[in-house]
């Protein structure tokens, strides 16, 4: 794990992704060109140097040979290190909004050649946070803002339940299971799962006695939170989604031949106004 400070805009855009698999053929290109777009342009109303980058890990796909999952027919390139340089070029032109990248399991199955991602971070000239990353936000005028624990992480999210609506709500739960219990944080965020998924504060009613009258009241205001102690109902949860397509004409992978289910392929964008975090929207690709 790796502590960072990270200075940020009180008012910004943080883009949070992972599970780019670049390498693979099932790499879905340009979706992550779009991300590189966004990220560089005007984005919701904010300049250019408002915007701000996590990396969740997973950035190639670094399949052995040796590897179960390994296919020749499904992997674009198969030299490590030609993974490595296009990764580095298509990320290097915002290179300097990257707060920092994430260890992904893909990297780490490699770590007997060293440890890829640090190599990968070294070249970008940007943070290395490790498998995972607690980062300490502050504003332009160095105020202390609030902290993100962000992970690769390592289990999966999924739900059996035939409704759609129940099966939407496990997927929250499971990933707010996952993340409460790791530190107190305003915002918590996985990949791995190629899932993406927005789970948000919640507070409820309840009655007080104020002045001899009983007058409503929530149990957390979300424009306000503690500096110490924030309980897990009043965080924000994200699953960062992926950039690797199910299906591609012609070519069989391995998610494919394990039955998994398609998924929205995009990533995250934490709208974050006058220091708080507004809304997070999904981008889907």
């Amino acid at each position: 794990m790796k502590t960072l400070k990270a200075q940020i805009t009180r008012d910004s855009n943080l883009f949070l992704a992972g599970d780019f698999h670049a390498g693979a053929a099932h790499l879905h290109e340009s979706g992550l060109d779009q991300l590189i777009e966004d990220v560089k342009g005007e984005y919701e109303g904010l300049p250019a140097a408002n915007n701000f980058l996590v990396l969740h890990g997973d950035l190639i796909e670094a399949i052995s040979i040796d590897d179960p999952r390994f296919c020749l027919e499904s992997a674009a390139e198969t030299d490590i290190l030609n993974q490595i340089d296009y990764i580095v070029s298509k990320l290097y032109p915002v290179k300097d909004k990257i707060v920092c990248s994430l260890q992904g399991n893909h990297e780490l199955k490699r770590h007997r050649f060293g440890d890829i991602s640090k190599k990968i971070c070294q070249r970008l000239q940007c943070p290395y946070g490790t498998y995972t990353a607690l980062i300490s936000y502050y504003d332009e005028d160095g105020k202390f803002m609030w902290n993100h624990f962000a992970t690769h992480g390592s289990r999966q999210i999924s739900s059996s339940a035939d409704d759609p609506v129940r099966r939407d709500a496990n997927l929250l739960l499971t990933l707010k299971r996952h993340l409460k219990r790791k530190v107190s944080a305003y915002l918590m965020s996985k990949a791995h799962t190629h899932k993406l998924l927005v789970c948000k504060p919640n507070s409820e009613l309840y009655l007080d006695l104020a002045g001899g009258k009983i007058v409503k009241k929530q149990t957390h205001d979300t424009t306000q939170h503690p500096t110490g102690y924030l309980h897990w109902d009043y965080r924000w949860y994200v699953n960062t989604g992926s950039f690797l397509r199910l299906y591609v004409d012609g070519i069989s992978g391995y998610a494919e031949r394990g039955e998994y289910d398609p998924q929205e392929l995009g990533y995250a964008v934490a709208l974050i106004r006058d220091g708080e975090i507004k809304d997070i929207k999904k981008v889907e690709v």
